[in-house]
């Protein structure tokens, strides 16, 4: 699941402690992705220096042309779902019948045996195991610390005690002071009169400061004797059961396992969400007028719930001035962009073995540049990959300025690519049934203009080659009704479908003449198809140009009745 060239996230800064979001908020250009807040690489800028030949490197690298960085492919991890190999004829059976389906390539030219080639493959993240089992001992005693310390918090209260208040502290000095006034009065030569008072005075001070001490005592053992306090991070109850492992995990991995920061981070997260008033936020209507603008839809294959972020919708400036026109209207953004998070966290499963990431799609197409960070610090390492698509030149530029401040770990989670890659590289990791529509899938919502293919209906993806033609044959066994969609990403292809019957006096029926689809015709070509006798159907594919095609079908059958 690595590419070549690992791309930065649209912005580095790193999010400010709990009292700077309300400053900063005035800042927010555009809303941002999840991000988690990796090892204080960015805040801290890597206090050790590079070393000379770390630094030669970085300078090679900035020099490559940043044109070639762009048009890089992005090479796939073998361990995760790699493409299927290229293949001179597939088949596979139907689910729901017995029907076969080929698909042959007619080039016109003999077959070749090509050679495979070796993908070019970086360092790519790979998710950790949350069971404990399955932590170093190193790792093992950093989560027992944590709990240790999160355990002694709980019990004294930490996490929602307040400073001594100033009035208590100032009744203190005020006794202290007239004790000290009574003394000098009773050592100076006055009369017995006032000697007698100045005495009886200090003896009520003493009783007075007694009975405070003994009552901070007793408050102290209440404290000290009532039960635990109960806190909860994004659902999830500290310390009740496994699941409170996986949330401190998080934390100990966003800071390298040193256990005093990672409890330092989770008293300034705990603070924090009381200080915004998560919880009470989660259940708010902030409205949808911004649901095009970052959405969840589908899942990767490896079942992360997909979100995708499209900056370039605050292009229309009736949505930005909407948006960000004043401090009120920024501020409710901030507050709409967090509840959404913390919405789609807590439909995360958090048990050890459970997917407690989110897969992220970042559209920068017409995106209006960086913009500042709010979020990272109180949800570290909530993104399992990140996939920036749509790539201009100027991210790219930007990549190469801050990419020797990353520390691999972030880099490795990054995947980028240009405008003609963006699809193909969606697919290498979100089946294309998954993936929407405008991104080169074939999903759209479920409506009455769809009624026969839903985000369950796998598809198939074929990579047709330049100046060839691809075939797909469905072959039937049965009466029965064939539906069935088909797209090219991008077009510029032939496409046509016949039904030809089995027995050899029959004449082939044409569904749909040959057809030069354009980029402008519709994404997504449906039909359907009667059929009556046995036979095949036959949907082509010719792709008249020099560059490579991916193709996308699937199909059903239903019943057919006389």
């Amino acid at each position: 699941m690595a590419e070549e060239s690992s791309p930065p996230p649209p912005v580095l800064e790193q999010a400010t402690p709990s009292p700077a979001i309300e400053k900063d908020k005035e800042d927010l250009a555009h809303p941002e992705p999840v991000e988690e807040a990796e090892s204080q690489a960015v805040k801290e800028k890597e206090e050790v220096p590079p070393q000379p030949a770390a630094a030669a490197e970085q300078k090679e690298s900035r020099s490559s042309s940043l044109a070639a960085m762009i048009e890089k492919e992005e090479s796939f991890s073998p361990t995760a779902h790699p493409p299927p190999e290229e293949k001179n004829e597939v088949t596979e059976k139907s689910a729901a019948t017995n029907e076969e389906v080929a698909v042959v390539p007619d080039s016109g030219k003999e077959k070749q045996v090509e050679e495979k080639k070796v993908p070019q493959t970086l360092v790519s993240f790979k998710e950790e195991s949350n069971a404990v089992a399955d932590l170093s001992d190193i790792e093992g005693r950093a989560l027992e610390e944590l709990k240790q310390l999160v355990q002694e918090a709980l019990s004294s209260h930490q996490f929602s005690s307040a400073p001594p208040k100033k009035e208590e502290k100032q009744s203190a000095s005020a006794i202290q002071e007239t004790s000290k006034t009574e003394a000098l009065v009773s050592d100076s030569d006055v009369g017995t009169e006032m000697k007698q008072s100045a005495e009886t005075q200090e003896s009520k001070v003493e009783k007075t400061t007694k009975k405070e001490s003994q009552e901070v005592a007793k408050e102290g053992q209440k404290v000290a004797s009532s039960s635990p306090e109960e806190v909860t991070i994004w659902g999830i109850p500290l310390l009740k059961d496994d699941r409170s492992d996986v949330v401190l995990l998080k934390f100990l991995r966003a800071r390298d396992f040193k256990v005093k920061d990672a409890f330092v981070m989770i008293k300034n997260t705990i603070q924090w969400r009381r200080d915004f008033k998560i919880d009470e936020l989660v259940d708010e209507d902030l409205g949808d007028d911004l649901e095009k603008v970052v959405f969840m839809h589908g899942y990767d294959r490896e079942g992360h719930p997909v979100c995708y972020n499209v900056y370039g919708e605050f292009q229309n400036k009736e949505l930005y001035q909407k948006t960000f026109s004043d401090e009120e209207k920024r501020s409710k953004f901030l507050r709409w962009r967090i509840q959404f998070l913390e919405r789609s966290i807590r439909k995360l499963d958090f048990s050890p073995g459970g997917i407690s990431t989110i897969f992220q799609v970042n559209d920068l197409k017409n995106a209006p540049g960086p913009g500042k960070k709010e979020l990272r610090t109180n949800y570290p390492e909530f993104v399992a990959k990140q996939v920036f698509i749509n790539v201009p030149w100027w991210y790219v530029a930007f990549y190469t300025m801050m990419s020797p401040f990353m520390t691999q770990r972030t880099k490795s989670k990054f995947v980028y690519a240009s405008p003609s890659k963006s699809a193909e590289t969606l697919f290498k990791y979100i089946s294309p049934e998954q993936v929407p529509i405008q991104y080169g899938g074939l999903s759209v919502d479920y409506c009455d203009c769809n009624p026969e293919f839903t985000i369950a209906d796998p598809a198939t993806d074929i990579t047709v080659k330049p100046a060839t033609k691809q075939t797909v044959e469905i072959i039937i066994y049965e009466k029965c009704i064939l539906v069935w969609e088909l797209r090219v990403v991008g077009w510029e292809v032939s496409y046509s479908a016949e039904f030809m019957p089995e027995a050899k006096d029959a004449y082939t029926i044409i569904i749909t003449k040959p057809t030069k689809m354009s980029p402008t015709d519709e994404p997504v070509v449906s039909n359907s198809f009667k059929v009556g006798e046995l036979g095949k159907i036959l949907l082509t594919v010719d792709n008249p140009t020099s560059k490579k095609k991916k193709l996308l079908y699937r199909f059903k059958i239903n019943p057919f009745s006389d």
